[in-house]
């Protein structure tokens, strides 16, 4: 028993261990995160509908989405944005881990008659010769990717877009680290079952790495016959920290905002947005 607290309570390095395959492509809990997706009232796996609704009509402006442009979103989920952009004509691709969430978009774009290009894989695998006025990555996923999958995404960014494309993102802030707190639960059927329909006993190891500014949150959960572990990285930023990533990696920040719908930024908030233009 002393042994397996010691695996539980363990302090990886951070990005150690990577696991998002686990959470997106597994049965149950695909499931259980497109019900997340489709819940119109909370901010879990996409934000509210009065949110996105105000977003995509926001993105649809400042990009000038219509049957001239292409866009590419990556980590689509069930196609919330790629759905909203295809409605103005513009040419769309939606990337997602989860099979459930795109077998649900693509049923979506068949019903309202979208033609809409959907692939079913790990974004960071994906390649095309196909190249686009806008890329999207939106509800902070890039603050689970590590420093250097980072450095891989803003490289295939710069490949996969035109001359003058855009990316356009959003991230945690230092003031969303600042408030997590390093913390240690057990629970039976921790989070309300939603790793298994089996009963099982679940730990949550919330880490904190002050000077990467990154937090883990780590899930043990036990089960009659196997125990697994979930790794839940997050990056955060500061806004000099973004601009000079993106800097490095061939991109000009050309604005800030305090999320995808264009609000001014805040340095109180825990989450921001960055608008950037590729180099040339």
């Amino acid at each position: 028993m002393f042994d397996e607290l010691e695996k539980i309570n363990h302090r990886p390095k951070p990005f150690e261990f990577y696991t998002t395959e686990e959470l997106w492509t597994n049965e149950y809990t695909s499931q259980k995160m497109l019900e997340f997706h489709l819940n119109e009232s909370i901010d879990v796996s996409s934000r509210n509908i009065n949110f996105i609704n105000h977003s995509a009509e926001w993105i649809r402006n400042r990009y000038k989405l219509d049957e001239s442009k292409s866009v590419c979103d990556f980590g689509c989920g069930p196609g919330l944005y790629t759905t909203r952009f295809a409605e103005t004509g513009a040419q769309v691709t939606g990337i997602d881990f989860s099979k459930r969430s795109i077998d649900y978009a693509e049923k979506t774009a068949a019903e309202k008659n979208l033609n809409i290009k959907y692939l079913n894989q790990n974004y960071l695998k994906f390649d095309t010769g196909e190249r686009y006025d806008l890329i999207t990555m939106i509800m902070c996923d890039y603050c689970a990717l590590s420093p250097d999958q980072r450095k891989q995404m803003l490289k295939k960014f710069r490949k996969l877009l035109k001359p003058d494309g855009y990316i356009l993102l959003d991230v945690y802030t230092l003031e969303a680290f600042n408030q997590r707190e390093e913390q240690t639960i057990f629970q039976p059927n921790l989070l309300d079952g939603f790793w298994s329909p089996e009963k099982y006993y679940g730990f949550l190891n919330t880490i904190k790495y002050n000077e990467e500014k990154v937090i883990l949150d780590k899930y043990t959960i036990i089960e009659k016959n196997k125990t697994s572990m979930i790794y839940n990285w997050l990056q955060y930023f500061s806004k000099s920290h973004l601009i000079a990533e993106f800097g490095v990696n061939g991109f000009k920040v050309e604005n800030v905002f305090a999320d995808v719908a264009g609000s001014n930024f805040n340095p109180k908030a825990t989450e921001m947005a960055v608008a950037a233009i590729k180099q040339v």
